[in-house]
C-alpha cells in the first residue's frame, strides 16, 4: 500500500501542540479512509527548550504513525527539514511548518494533485498574514529573488509542498550546507503543479525565526541560485571607471583651456569615499560567496541526532 510522510520541524511550540495534533491526526484519518494511503508524521525537534519534546513524546506514545527525531541542539529550520526528509519513508513527502500557518487541511488537495500525476506540488500563497513592514519586506524579497535568480523558480511560496519519492531521492543527493528548499525543489525539476491557499496567523506563541535568521535565509536563497551579484560588481566597477575617466578628461580640458578650477578637497574626498564604498560593497558580496565555499569545504554534517522516538506497531 502506498504511503505519504509529513515532515515538520518543531521549535518551542508547546503552546499550540494540542491543536496541531488534533488537526493533523484528523487529516490523517481522513486521508487513510478517502485515499487508502498509509500516513507517517515525522516531527523534528530542533533543540526545543520548553516542554515541546515531552508533550510530543506523550502524544506520540499512543500512535505508531508519529515519529520524533530529537536533534542534539538547535541546528536551524533547513537542517531540521533535511533530517526529516532523510528519515521519511513515504512514496510522497510533504514538508510544512509546525506553527499552523500552513493549514493541515490543505494536505488532501496536495495528495489529490500528486495522484493525478504531478511529482511536485507547491502550496502557493495567495495571501499571507504578515502586514506592515514585515509583510512589505517579504514581498520585496520575493520580488528581488524573481529578478536575481539564474533559475526560474516559484516565488511567494515557502517550504510547504509535496514531493514524490523520486524527487525526494534526487533532492537528498544535493549535499550543500546553505540550503533554500524552494529553490532546490525547483532545481530537481519534474512535473509540477500549484495549490493556492491563504497563509494564516500563528495559532499560538511568537514567531521563532528571528530577523537575523530571516536575512540569512534570504541571502542563502539569492547567493545559492544567482551569480548576478558578482556580475553586478563587474558592471559597477566598469561604470565607476568610465565616470572617473570622463571626469579626468574634464579636468584635463579645464587645465588646457586655463580655466581656474575651484581649489579645495571636495573632489578628492568624494572620489575616495565613492571608490571606498564600491570596494567595501564588492568585498562584502565576494565574502558572502567565499563564506559559503568555506562551509562546503568543512563538510560538517547538517545535524546531529540525539534520539529517534517512535512507538512500535503492535503487530
Amino acid at each position: 500500500m502506498r504511503s505519504i510522510s509529513v515532515v515538520m520541524p518543531i521549535y518551542n511550540e508547546e503552546a499550540l501542540l494540542d491543536e496541531l495534533f488534533l488537526r493533523m491526526l484528523r487529516v490523517f484519518n481522513s486521508i487513510e479512509s478517502d485515499f487508502g494511503l498509509l500516513c507517517e508524521w515525522v516531527l523534528v525537534n530542533d533543540g526545543s527548550r520548553d516542554r515541546t519534546l515531552e508533550m510530543m513524546t506523550s502524544k506520540a506514545s499512543s500512535d505508531s504513525r508519529v515519529a520524533i527525531i530529537d536533534l542534539s541542539r538547535n541546528f536551524g529550520h533547513q537542517p531540521a527539514i533535511q533530517a526529516g526528509l532523510e528519515y521519511a519513508t513515504g512514496d510522497a513527502v510533504i514538508v510544512m511548518d509546525g506553527d499552523l500557518q500552513d493549514p493541515p487541511e490543505l494536505i488532501p488537495d496536495l495528495v489529490r494533485s500528486w495522484q493525478s500525476g504531478n511529482k511536485v506540488v507547491v502550496a502557493q500563497r495567495r495571501s499571507r498574514a504578515e502586514r506592515g513592514i514585515k509583510g512589505m519586506l517579504f514581498g520585496l524579497f520575493h520580488s528581488m529573488l524573481a529578478r536575481l535568480s539564474d533559475m526560474k523558480m516559484e516565488t511567494g511560496s515557502g517550504v510547504f509542498g509535496l514531493m514524490d519519492r523520486s524527487a525526494v531521492n534526487d533532492l537528498l543527493k544535493l549535499h550543500e550546507r546553505n540550503r533554500f528548499l524552494p529553490g532546490l525543489r525547483s532545481w530537481v525539476g519534474y512535473k509540477q503543479a500549484n495549490v493556492l491557499y491563504d497563509r494564516e496567523e500563528r495559532a499560538a506563541g511568537k514567531p521563532k525565526q528571528s530577523f537575523t535568521r530571516l536575512v540569512k535565509y534570504g541571502f542563502d536563497a539569492i547567493f545559492s541560485f544567482s551569480l548576478k551579484p558578482l556580475r553586478a560588481i563587474w558592471m559597477l566597477g566598469f561604470i565607476v571607471s568610465m565616470f572617473s575617466f570622463l571626469y579626468a578628461l574634464y579636468l584635463l580640458l579645464m587645465r588646457i583651456l586655463d580655466i581656474n578650477v575651484v581649489a579645495g578637497f571636495t573632489t578628492p574626498t568624494v572620489a575616495i569615499l565613492l571608490l571606498g564604498g564600491v570596494q567595501l560593497i564588492s568585498i562584502g558580496i565576494l565574502g558572502e560567496y567565499l563564506g559559503r565555499i568555506y562551509d562546503e569545504v568543512k563538510q560538517r554534517p547538517h545535524y546531529v541526532i540525539n534520539e529517534v522516538i517512535r512507538r512500535k506497531n503492535a503487530d
